[in-house]
């Protein structure tokens, strides 16, 4: 149980580096002066329980949020399972 709580906390400090790291790397790569024309798209899932709800900028990344959800749905439900087995 030791090894999960410290598995957990190194993934959470991963996560805040990795997105620090991306910012740092957006910001030099914006610097260098390539001016190009980009459309930035977005989307979400929010799991309430067992029930996702996705939202997204655009249908085709809604789309891909719906095949996340139910993936992240999927595996959810085996290891709520598994758990009882």
């Amino acid at each position: 149980m030791e090894g999960l709580i410290e598995l957990g906390i190194l993934l959470i400090f991963l996560g805040f580096l990795i997105v620090f790291l991306s910012v740092i790397y957006e910001a030099v790569k914006n610097s260098e002066g390539n001016e190009e024309k980009r459309e930035t798209k977005a989307g979400g899932i929010i799991l309430i329980g067992p029930i996702p709800i996705v939202f997204g900028s655009n249908k085709e990344v809604a789309k891909w949020m719906i095949v996340v959800a139910i993936i992240i749905t999927v595996i959810l439900v085996a290891l709520y399972v598994l758990a009882y087995l």
